[in-house]
């Protein structure tokens, strides 16, 4: 890999440029290196508080009634962005879909078990639950490395 840097004080703004054969894994981690870069805080909302929250600090996003909520050990905000929004904007290795409404940090995931439909559930630090939809389980278990396979 090639590794390219001009410093000019005549640049208004940093530009980051990749341009590569095809996407490996190398290319998605500095991706991902880099949203993890824009997104220091979100703000959620309890009632008339407004709270800064740190993405490392929210265990999951759900969506509830026509909002979504980033749920943290201190309690359950309402944000203003939607998931599709979140997921765009948080790191693909930290943040993963679990299903149409849920968006979990893996950080965050203690246990999980196989449902008797082919889902997962998945346990959170903080004792609560999700369900990992059927399309969504293969990417789970390829982030928490569970679709490798057996040698011999």
């Amino acid at each position: 890999m090639k590794v390219s840097l001009t410093i000019d004080s005549d640049f208004e703004e940093t530009k980051v440029i990749i341009q590569c054969k095809e996407m490996d894994n190398s290319i998605q981690e500095i991706l991902d290196f880099l949203k993890g870069q824009e997104t220091d805080f979100l703000i959620g909302r309890d009632g008339e508080m407004q709270h800064i929250l740190k993405p490392d600090d929210i265990h999951y996003f759900h969506t509830e009634e026509d909002s979504v909520k980033a749920v943290t050990l201190n309690g359950s905000y309402k944000l203003k962005e939607k998931l599709y929004e979140l997921e765009a904007l948080l790191p693909s290795n930290k943040f993963i879909r679990l299903s149409k409404s849920v968006i979990a940090n893996l950080h965050e995931l203690s246990r999980f078990e196989a449902s008797f439909n082919g889902t997962l559930c998945v346990y959170f630090k903080s004792g609560t639950k999700e369900y990992v939809s059927r399309t969504y389980v293969n990417s789970i278990k390829d982030a928490l490395k569970m679709n490798r396979r057996k040698n011999g």
